[in-house]
């Protein structure tokens, strides 16, 4: 879905700017492409520079509860120096690449509730104007994919997901926030374990897979947590009995409960989610953790949220400089 405004700073008879990105999802590290199409004012325009934000709406918790904010991660200036004539339309293709630490935003073509979008700044003639906005739809890494996959036909169910402000302590964490995938524990589990959350941490070279989970009895009545760190390199994803391997993390997660007395370890930290996608079911098996959202919460209402909460991030922006 395409969010387009006339550029409001430039007064009536500006130009417009309407960004399309390529079909299909991105992967973390990989290339993002599409095209800014511009169409020309009632006069000559000088553009400056046109640039893409990549954004994200991110949870943050404060001692009066949780809040909700959009954060600015990446910024790539795809083109710039140049008039833009009367009328004209002209196109402006692009390729750039997404960082490592990308969150992924669908799993098996369904959709996870993770809210990112691509923000189009048009630079021209001493005026910026945010002016267009598109969602940015980013799959998982095969070794991402491996993972949830073993997780699923292990019989751990997906809960909901989402981006938390802050860092992982230890780690070797670049974003300033982090993706939590939270999980309902496999049947066999179901007696010493809560849930589980997994968290990715991609780079170049491979991936560090953060686990912890809460000790049965819930987070708000007395749980704790333990927390266990794993690394996978890119190159290893074929030919590895994931379930047998992810199945062992686990083991080692829930035995750490009993060796820390049920406290956290190695930078654990309390969470307490309870987003969109809590209450979904899993279908573990061949599909792994193949998604179907309950309780009217589906991808429709996601992309139409994209829209309504950057839009109303932009206006409170607006409101403060004034």
């Amino acid at each position: 879905m395409v969010f387009k405004k006339l550029l409001g700073s430039l007064g009536v008879g500006g130009p417009t700017v309407d960004t399309v990105l390529r079909p299909g999802a991105a992967v973390p590290g990989g290339s993002l492409s599409g095209e800014v199409r511009l169409q020309g004012g009632n006069a000559d325009f000088t553009v400056e520079h046109i640039t893409l934000e990549l954004v994200a709406r991110v949870e943050s918790e404060h001692e009066d509860g949780e809040a909700e904010g959009a954060v600015a991660f990446e910024r790539f200036t795809v083109a710039g120096g140049f008039t833009l004539a009367e009328g004209e339309e002209r196109s402006v293709p692009f390729t750039a690449t997404l960082p490592w630490e990308t969150p992924i935003t669908e799993l098996y073509g369904q959709d996870l509730g993770i809210i990112l979008g691509v923000r189009t700044e048009l630079s021209v003639g001493g005026a910026r104007d945010k002016g267009d906005l598109d969602r940015l739809t980013v799959g998982p890494l095969p070794a991402q994919e491996a993972v949830l996959e073993a997780l699923g036909q292990l019989g751990f169910g997906f809960r909901s997901a989402d981006l938390e402000l802050g860092r992982i302590r230890g780690s070797g964490q670049q974003l300033p926030f982090y993706q939590e995938i939270e999980l309902s524990p496999a049947p066999r589990y179901a007696d010493r374990i809560n849930e589980i959350e997994v968290t990715f941490l991609a780079g170049p070279d491979g991936l560090e897979v953060v686990l912890e989970a809460d000790k049965r009895g819930g987070l708000l009545s007395g749980g704790s947590d333990a927390l266990s760190r794993f690394a996978v390199g890119h190159h290893e994803v074929q030919g590895r009995d994931w379930v047998t391997e992810v199945d062992g993390w686990i083991q080692e997660l829930v035995q750490a409960h009993a060796s820390h007395g049920g406290h956290g370890h190695d930078g654990g930290h309390p969470r307490d989610h309870s987003g969109p996608g809590a209450g979904t079911v899993v279908a573990a098996g061949a599909a792994g953790l193949a998604v179907g959202v309950v309780g009217g919460v589906v991808a429709a209402e996601v992309i139409d949220e994209v829209g309504d909460f950057f839009e109303g991030d932009e206006e409170e922006e607006e409101g403060g400089e004034g």
